[in-house]
């Protein structure tokens, strides 16, 4: 019987209090993990070695070059990529066991699967949150991440399959830590669509947010989620509202878009 070797790449920085529940969920999925740091201050390493001797440390650029070199030190033809705060639901644990055990490799070079988000106090069922699909396990040598700005992309040669079970995302611990994410992400957003030359008129700054608090709290049924999917559709609208906002500001301010990376 033919086994599908998974090597589980996580990227990780200052993470000592999610990345252990991580690495347990994959400790009998995993033929080997890779664990890449950026450096981290707390005892993130000294758990990683725990589970693996493949740590290693290295200094960050951005999302798609850390996770590139962190998949060039795979041994195995698949790789499972996680975030050091996302864990394997039982459904995606049984799934990906049943996958390793076929008696023959995949014709997909690529498999999807939703992610769910556990958001004060509960799992989002809704909003533009759910079902957010993740390519995430893949051939190694059929995929790259590509995007030097925010928001990576694997760029996938082949196939890919869709699989039930989600993929559980511990995000943020409070309304501060994702106002702090958004606050850094609409920095990177707005200085990705400034180096394209793209800019920000009123009905953008103003009708966007709009759009976007409506299409996740009625469109996207994040009124069933009560308090949290409230709030998680205000912030996206914030969020949309926040990027173009500081689009604007670099136009004023003249900023040279040779400043950002390209």
């Amino acid at each position: 019987m033919m086994v599908m070797d998974i090597t589980v790449v996580i990227i990780t920085y200052n993470e000592q209090d999610r990345l252990e529940p991580t690495l347990k969920s994959v400790a009998d999925i995993a033929s080997e993990i890779i664990v890449v740091d950026s450096y981290s201050t707390d005892d993130t390493i000294k758990i990683a070695k725990r589970y693996t001797k493949n740590v290693f440390q290295r200094k960050w650029k951005n999302y798609s070059d850390q996770k590139n070199f962190a998949n060039g030190k795979a041994s195995f033809p698949w790789i499972l990529s996680l975030d050091a705060d996302e864990r394997l639901s039982p459904e995606l644990h049984k799934e990906l066991l049943q996958l390793k055990d076929r008696d023959r490799d995949p014709e997909a070079t690529g498999f999807s699967m939703p992610r769910q988000v556990f958001y004060l106090g509960r799992w989002i069922k809704h909003t533009v949150w759910y079902p957010d699909r993740k390519l995430r396990l893949f051939r190694k040598d059929k995929a790259y991440w590509e995007g030097e700005f925010v928001h990576e992309r694997l760029v996938l040669e082949g196939e890919v399959q869709k699989l039930k079970g989600a993929l559980l995302h511990f995000t943020y611990s409070n309304i501060h830590e994702h106002l702090d994410q958004i606050n850094a992400f609409s920095d990177l957003a707005a200085q990705k669509l400034y180096a394209k030359q793209k800019k920000c008129g009123w009905g953008k700054l103003v009708l966007l947010p709009i759009f976007g608090f409506i299409k996740s709290y009625y469109f996207k049924a994040g009124i069933l989620d009560g308090f949290a999917g409230f709030v998680v559709s205000v912030l996206h609208g914030y969020s949309i509202f926040l990027r173009y906002a500081k689009l604007r500001e670099f136009w004023k301010k003249g900023e040279r878009i040779e400043a950002f990376p390209s």
